[in-house]
């Protein structure tokens, strides 16, 4: 018969014990044991506690042919007592990963939960850097159009200020024009009241030099016309001469010269003359001012 060395559980509920039995290969976990090899407490702390074994009886049945179980295999191992069994099952350990990794495929739990982690690492960072570029992407999207936005209210800004800028050029511009043009008209009129004003003075004395002008004229006619009205007219008596000698004009010594020849005529023509000419009527001599 085959012997194995296998664990048999003990204990209460969630109170694990297990005793290190040497059984029949045929007999059922809980069935009859060959011989008790020690025992293994798992919840024990004390490293030194946990496990306990007959290390004569262990060896003797290994050397017997018995076949530990992978569980009693492993606590072999820590304990110190190391078999062949170990050592081949190690070797078909490596092979059957070796062609498990063959085929692509994983040969423990264990290792598929490593590699499926690994793959979900993978797939966390790739969907990270994705996400990280996506928001990268739309933060230079978003910045693009607010830059943008930026530049036309700033183009709109511009053009607003220089327009407004342009139509207060051309406000001070009309302004000026206008200024310029009220000068203008105002310039004219001031230049031609100065001028008026200049001229009436200047009129003034024009008048006031032809009247002076005048008035020496107006008295020589004067005097010569009521000489020569005086001529005319009856011969009167001399008039008594001022004590003052004055020079005798011209039209006096014609009219005396007149006054004679007249004298000296026969009377017949000197009443046919006066018959002929007809009585004038004496006028006053204007008197000087």
């Amino acid at each position: 018969m085959a012997v194995k060395i296998r664990l048999t559980r003990m204990g209460r509920r969630h109170r694990p014990f297990f005793r290190i039995n040497a059984v029949d290969s045929r007999t059922p976990r809980d069935g009859q044991i060959i011989e008790k090899l020690g025992h293994y407490d798992p919840i024990e702390k004390d490293r030194a506690k946990q496990l306990v074994l007959n290390r004569e009886r262990v060896e003797y049945w290994l050397a017997q042919g018995a076949i530990p179980s992978d569980t009693v295999s492993e606590i072999l191992l820590r304990a110190g007592i190391k078999h062949k069994y170990a050592e081949e099952k190690a070797a078909r350990r490596v092979r059957a990963k070796a062609m498990a990794r063959v085929k692509g495929r994983h040969f423990t739990k264990t290792e598929e939960i490593a590699a499926k982690k690994a793959v979900e690492k993978v797939e966390a960072a790739a969907k990270a850097a994705e996400e990280k570029a996506k928001a990268e992407a739309k933060a230079a999207e978003e910045k693009a159009k607010a830059e943008a936005k930026a530049a036309e209210e700033k183009a709109k800004a511009d053009a607003k200020a220089a327009e407004e800028k342009a139509k207060a050029e051309a406000e001070a511009k009309a302004a000026e024009e206008e200024a310029k043009a009220g000068a203008a008209e105002e310039e004219p009129e001031a230049e031609v009241k100065p001028a008026e004003e200049k001229a009436e003075p200047e009129a003034k004395a024009a008048e006031d030099e032809s009247a002076e002008t005048k008035a020496p004229e107006e008295e020589a006619k004067a005097a010569e016309k009521p000489a020569e009205d005086k001529a005319q007219a009856k011969p009167e008596a001399p008039e008594e001469e001022p004590k003052a000698e004055q020079q005798p004009s011209q039209a006096e010594v014609q009219a005396k010269g007149e006054t004679e020849a007249a004298s000296q005529a026969p009377a017949g023509e000197k009443a046919q003359t006066e018959a002929d000419e007809p009585e004038q009527p004496k006028e006053q001599a204007p008197s000087q001012e």
